[in-house]
Order: structure tokens, then sequence, then C-alpha cells
């Protein structure tokens, strides 16, 4: 089973959160967790509300089945680019240079790794 979160608009420049994001793809949710609780950047925090999302997601998309939250796996995170805000910074002799502040959209998918799940699918 797979459940998606996704965060749009969010005020962390696409960069950024890729780095956070290529540290948690492909581990579980707990050691996910633990690393975005230890490191220190706010695309870190972002990133853990949506994950966080996700795995709620899971839950409710189980409707009664069994889900553990120990066997969920972080199997995508995606960070795109979003809409740039440009504002103007006053210089020198009148003019003025362009300030970009940029922003992104992060989807987080996590999978069920349950080997009776995936069993059960196949027959």
């Amino acid at each position: 089973m797979k459940a998606i979160a996704r965060a749009r608009f969010v005020k962390v420049p696409p960069r950024k959160a890729r780095y956070i994001a290529d540290l948690i793809r492909g581990k579980t949710v707990n050691q996910a967790l633990s690393i975005l609780m230890t490191v220190p950047r706010n695309a870190s925090r972002i990133i853990e509300k949506t994950l966080d999302s996700a795995v709620a997601n899971a839950i409710v998309k189980a409707e009664g089945e069994r889900l553990d939250v120990d066997e969920l796996v972080v199997q995508n995170v995606i960070v795109d680019e979003g809409p740039t805000r440009m504002t103007w910074r006053p210089r020198a002799r009148g003019r003025a240079t362009r300030i970009r502040h940029r922003t992104s959209h992060i989807a987080v998918t996590v999978v069920n790794t349950d080997k009776t799940a995936e069993q059960g699918r196949e027959e």
C-alpha cells in the first residue's frame, strides 16, 4: 500500500530541500524521523511534517487493516521548484537589484513493506 503527502508553496529553496530529501530516501520511517530531528536545517522541519502527514495518510488508507508503522519505508521524496517571488533591493546611484525568494513543492511517498501483504497481492 502506498500513501502520498504533498506540501506546496513551501518557502524553502528546492536545492536546500533536495539535500535533506537525499538523506531520507529509502530509509524506514523511524530512521527518517530520527535523521530529520537531528539535522539542523529549516527544510528538515518541513519535510518532517510532510512525512508525518504521509504516515497519517497511510493509516487512514489502511481502513481497519493491520498496519505497523515500523514497516513503512520512505519510497520517494520529490522536491520540485515552485513559483519564485521577486522583491527589489535599492542599490547605489538610484539602481535596484532583484531578490529571488524561491519556493518548493515537496511530495513524500511511503510504502508498506509487510511480506504477508505482498504475498496476498500476488495470489
